[in-house]
């Protein structure tokens, strides 16, 4: 049985990440704590005037192989080990002349940060595997019955302050020794994960660890429970950083919305708005000023934009705040939210308003779950530029249309497949989505065009895929289309290109396609 609270007699500190160290071991000291230390921990300490012995004057045996080995001894291991309440136990460690231990402090040689340097070599790697420090954590958290252990320094303060009430409760030593393991199998983990990906980018035993940033009210439908899951260290201007200034908690629904907009939206370097419904965008549209680019989005498609996730490329002012208060939305994203947009905001309580700092670091993987499985493949962050592209008609792209046909691609590649995109003058104008065949795409996005009021003529066209047959293409010239973009490879390019010529259509080829399932 787990005694309710357990007061320190004799702790263990060893620690690689030395912040808040000093505060604590002052902390248990000042409560009589006797203090075990190794190495840089133990000469931290003393010079901060801490009374501190050091493992091997306890143990009686110096550390060797170049500290390889120095808390892998029966007097470490016997006294976080041993069960209290069990007496053969207690006498076979007395026997011994081991002292129970009741608190370990441990966090470990910094793996994961010695191999993210790109530098790094296998040897630098391999002296920063820990050996000792996962083994006291393991031996402590499965005494967590008796013993503290300490991974987190945030979790500094509030062992102290239990230890200074009387002990460290027992909900909070079970708490700490869950957190204990955690921390052993996600360093295992990274071990596994960069020995075995130095021989390939997808290992034959896949380790994930996430750190749950919050429980959310259900999943995509009130039958399904949920909660929202991020990486330790996030890629930077990932959604999973984002800091939310107002309204009501997010939804699974919005969350998932929240990422494909604003993963759209980072893509131009002018200022964008993007607005995304059901994972698609509905609206998409650059200009001189952010409220020019969210009327134009809007435009695209006013009847989806209702209830729908906006993401935004600049600080979202005062100006624009006003425009797209107007409309009923879920989700606000910016990088930022001037203080006098955040006025206009705050009128609508429920609005959700996130915060997100702008960057374009590509998330190495993405992973999708199947049936009794995942999928993992490497991030689409593929870029193409005007020198990418390929004319294939006989008639040209004009200079605006080369500007229209790189912004219709850039939203190609956030639309499910089959995509299709009209555009003009940096606007989306009609969006088929989703379809299982493009040509049904192609009209799709034509009739959105229709019933939003907008003149297709003259437009440009991106489609994610190749055209299979000329019919899609078809479709397009006839809605209006001068120019089209698109990855080509189809057995029936020629068809396809003679279709164009036949229209005077102007057509180039990406080499790259951008399908989203």
């Amino acid at each position: 049985m787990s005694k309710l609270r357990s007061s320190p007699k004799l702790a263990l500190l060893s620690v690689s990440d030395k912040s808040g160290i000093v505060e604590l071991a002052r902390g248990l000291s000042a409560l009589g704590v006797e203090l075990l230390s190794t190495g840089g921990t133990a000469q931290l300490l003393q010079k901060e005037g801490v009374r501190v012995t050091g493992v091997s004057a306890y143990t009686g045996f110096p550390e060797m192989l170049d500290g390889r080995v120095k808390t892998l001894h029966p007097k470490v291991h016997g006294g976080l080990l041993a069960r209290r309440e069990n007496p053969a136990h207690m006498a076979a460690i007395r026997g011994a002349g081991i002292e129970p231990i009741d608190m370990v402090v441990v966090n470990l040689y910094p793996f994961q940060a010695t191999v993210a340097d790109p530098a790094c070599r296998l040897e630098d790697a391999v002296e920063n595997i820990d050996i000792g420090g996962p083994a006291m954590l393991r031996s402590a958290a499965k005494n967590y019955s008796a013993v503290a252990v300490v991974v987190d320094p945030a979790d500094y303060s509030r062992v102290l302050e239990e230890a200074r009430a009387g002990g460290v409760s027992a909900s909070t030593r079970f708490a700490l020794a869950k957190k204990a393991f955690a921390h052993t199998a996600s360093y295992d983990g990274a071990i596994t994960d960069y020995l075995t990906s130095r021989e390939s980018a997808y290992p034959d035993v896949l380790t994930l660890q996430f750190h749950k940033l919050q429980d959310l009210r259900y999943g995509e439908n009130p039958h399904q429970s949920a909660a929202f899951y991020g990486e330790a260290k996030p890629a930077a201007g990932a959604l999973a950083r984002y800091r939310q200034t107002q309204g009501k908690e997010l939804s699974y629904n919005n969350i998932a919305d929240a990422d494909a907009a604003w993963e759209c939206v980072k893509g131009f370097s002018e200022p964008g708005c993007v607005i995304v419904k059901h994972a698609n965008p509905c609206g998409v549209a650059v200009g001189a000023r952010l409220r020019e680019a969210y009327e134009k989005a809007f435009k695209t498609d006013p009847i989806s934009a209702f209830g729908g996730i906006l993401a935004f490329n600049r600080a979202l002012d005062a100006d624009a705040a006003e425009a797209l208060s107007q409309q009923f939305a879920e989700v606000v994203i910016a990088p930022r939210i001037e203080p006098d947009a955040a006025k206009v905001l705050a009128g609508k309580a429920n609005l959700r308003v996130l915060e997100i700092p702008l960057a374009h670091e590509a998330q190495a993987h993405d992973y999708k779950r199947v049936g009794g499985g995942l999928l993992v493949q490497s991030s689409d962050s593929k870029s193409v530029g005007k020198e990418d592209l390929r004319v294939v008609t006989k008639r040209q792209p004009t200079d605006g249309q080369w500007a229209d046909l790189l912004f219709a691609w850039r939203v190609a590649k956030y639309v499910k497949s089959n995509a299709i995109v009209f555009c003009r003058d940096g606007m989306t104008l009609g969006v088929g989505a989703g379809q299982m065949s493009r040509v049904d795409s192609a009209r799709i996005a034509a009739t959105k065009a229709a019933a939003a009021k907008l003149d297709l003529a003259g437009s440009v066209v991106a489609s994610d895929a190749f055209f299979p047959f000329r019919d899609g293409l078809d479709v397009l010239a006839e809605a209006g289309a001068a120019a089209v973009v698109q990855p080509g490879g189809s057995v029936r390019d020629e068809e396809v290109i003679g279709a164009a010529n036949e229209r005077g259509v102007a057509m180039v080829f990406t080499g790259v396609r951008h399908f989203r399932h």
